[in-house]
């Protein structure tokens, strides 16, 4: 499969998958689907933007990057036909590892986030963690702690969940694409684009 082809399709899949992580990350500040009063009462992780800077904003040039390499001009310089091209795959390889630290940044704050619970009004009219080592995940009992805002346990777990699906699936794909870059950079693409009468393998 071409390098370029390879690296315009896992463009093209990262878009949407950016844009689910940007909404996710959105939504947590609205626990329950509620408007909160005082935005300390809302978990910390919320406010490190995993999914808005990790998987959202810091995903967004790497993807543009690779779908605009299937069009680069691959006779770029010195009257090497593969020269541009090849010069265009190693720089996807170094936005291929910025998405990598991307992803695994929203990655590790969700997972934390997971781990630790919501911050939830309780009982006794204060608002804290009182979930401890993941311990609500296996006990649904645990979760009528929380007495407000309705359903935040849920409403956490799932959209934290979801960032770290999204966050592990972009790992993937960015690291295919330093691998990917590795092998343009060194083999060109499969095919040049037929400037400089060059019309066969590169």
């Amino acid at each position: 499969m071409c390098t370029g082809s390879c690296a315009r399709c896992l463009g093209g899949t990262l878009i949407p998958l950016a844009v689910f992580g940007f909404l996710a990350n959105i939504l947590l500040f609205f626990p329950g689907g509620k408007v909160i009063d005082d935005n300390d009462h809302l978990s910390k992780e919320i406010w490190y933007f995993g999914g808005i800077l990790g998987s959202g904003v810091l995903m967004i040039f790497p993807a543009l990057v690779f779908l605009g390499l299937k069009n680069n001009d691959c006779c770029g310089c010195c009257g090497n036909e593969s020269c541009g091209k090849r010069f265009a795959m190693f720089t996807s390889t170094i936005f291929a590892a910025i998405g990598v630290l991307g992803a695994g940044y929203s990655f590790v704050i969700s997972a934390v986030s997971i781990h630790k619970g919501p911050m939830c009004l309780l009982n006794n009219s204060t608002w804290n963690y009182p979930f401890r080592d993941g311990d609500y995940l296996s006990d649904q009992d645990l979760w009528k702690k929380c007495v407000g805002p309705a359903d935040v346990v849920p409403w956490h777990l799932t959209l934290f969940s979801i960032l770290l699906v999204v966050g592990a699936i972009q790992m993937v794909l960015c690291a295919i694409q330093v691998v990917n870059g590795l092998l343009g950079t060194l083999c060109g693409d499969c095919q040049c684009c037929g400037c400089c009468g060059g019309d066969g393998p590169v």
